[in-house]
């Protein structure tokens, strides 16, 4: 890539950052979206955030780790917001190749060890393709035939998880997100999906 095309490509990366700041709340929150967004992009493999803070802070990379867990861990802000701000960037130059021609739904699993992991459970997980300890994201995308965008996403949450007040207290569940109880795990997805659905088919 030339000179220009990288200064261009890293004007776009810092408005797509000035955007998603603008709906994350504090102001202090900016320098460690950027360091995250940074980390996922750089690291190959495994993206938790002790490789991340190596890679975007090599010379405090101690206090860089604090720093991003306390981002992540202690993050208040609106999921959906986030999403929407995101769709309001990027759908445009998505739909600039063509109109929209796919809703997808699909399901994710993350394998996971151990059980405080939030949402983790043993489940049903497509990545091993047997059922295992993980989590489980639902997501709804819109796609043409040059990319694809994520437009709601959330976890699922699995029914051990809602008989469990004090697993919930320590992660931060509100008592009113609820479990699937008979529901599939696409219904856990529908709060995001109709605002989404509203906003793409105007």
């Amino acid at each position: 890539m030339s000179g220009r095309g990288t200064k261009t490509s890293e004007m776009r990366f810092a408005a797509y950052l000035e955007g998603l700041a603008s709906v994350i709340g504090h102001a202090d929150r900016k320098a460690p979206l950027r360091d995250y967004c940074v980390g996922l992009m750089a690291c190959g493999g495994r993206k938790s955030v002790e490789p991340m803070a190596a890679v975007t802070a090599p010379e405090r990379t101690a206090a860089q780790h604090q720093s991003l867990l306390h981002f992540v861990g202690s993050g208040t802000w609106s999921d959906e917001k986030v999403l929407s701000k995101v769709r309001e960037m990027v759908l445009p130059a998505i739909e600039r190749h063509g109109p929209i021609e796919a809703w997808i739904i699909d399901d994710t699993g993350f394998p996971k060890q151990g059980r405080h992991s939030v949402r983790v459970a043993r489940q049903y997980c497509g990545q091993l393709g047997k059922q295992d300890s993980c989590q489980v994201a639902v997501s709804l995308s819109i796609a043409n035939h040059h990319a694809s965008l994520p437009v709601a996403y959330r976890l699922y949450l699995p029914k051990e998880w809602t008989e469990d007040c004090d697993r919930r207290r320590k992660v931060g569940i509100p008592k009113s997100a609820s479990g699937p109880s008979r529901r599939s795990r696409w219904s856990s997805c529908s709060g995001p999906v109709r605002p989404a659905f509203r906003a793409v088919s105007c």
